[in-house]
């Protein structure tokens, strides 16, 4: 049989390798880890502050170059992310203005992602508080207005007049 020793299967269920029963104690301290309730927290915090480091560190507001971005390429007009890594460059930075004047509507929704984050985060790193941060809710209308007025906010960026060309980037 496949890797299943005969004698093992035949044995009664409790009479198994004194191994099997304790584990491989990487395994065990694997399973300690990614089960912790605050890991998954704390490793979102680890990946947005690598992502925020990284991106202060190459400054993606330098213009060393052409745009990469496919669609700008293909048509010329601003995609509706156009803008967002300088964006999130400024809101590390706490420069709001200019981090608006790049992507008004990933400035727009910057807190409510953090508040999101922390009602969700601060229960499993901290499960004894007493207290609790309101949870909210994205319900699909407010998905839906969200979109529509990302939508508008995509038009309205690429109209060559003032003051729509303000939010061309």
């Amino acid at each position: 049989m496949c890797a299943v020793d005969e004698a093992t299967l035949a044995s009664e269920p409790g009479q198994g390798p004194p191994e099997s029963k304790r584990g491989n104690p990487v395994q065990r301290w694997v399973a300690g880890v990614l089960g912790h309730p605050a890991f998954a927290p704390l490793a979102i915090l680890g990946c947005f502050s690598a992502a925020a480091a990284g991106i202060v560190v190459t400054d993606p507001t330098d213009n060393t170059g052409p745009s990469t971005c496919l669609f700008k390429i293909a048509t010329g007009f601003d995609c509706p992310g156009c803008g967002g890594t300088r964006a999130f460059y400024y809101l590390v930075t706490l420069n709001l203005p200019e981090a608006a004047r790049h992507h008004l509507m990933a400035v727009f929704a910057a807190p409510f992602i953090v508040w999101m984050y922390l009602a969700w985060a601060l229960p499993r790193l901290a499960p004894r508080r007493t207290w609790r941060l309101p949870t909210f809710h994205l319900t699909p209308n407010a998905l839906t207005a969200f979109l529509i007025v990302w939508g508008v906010f995509f038009i309205a960026r690429n109209l060559p007049w003032e003051p729509f060309s303000f939010f061309y980037v």
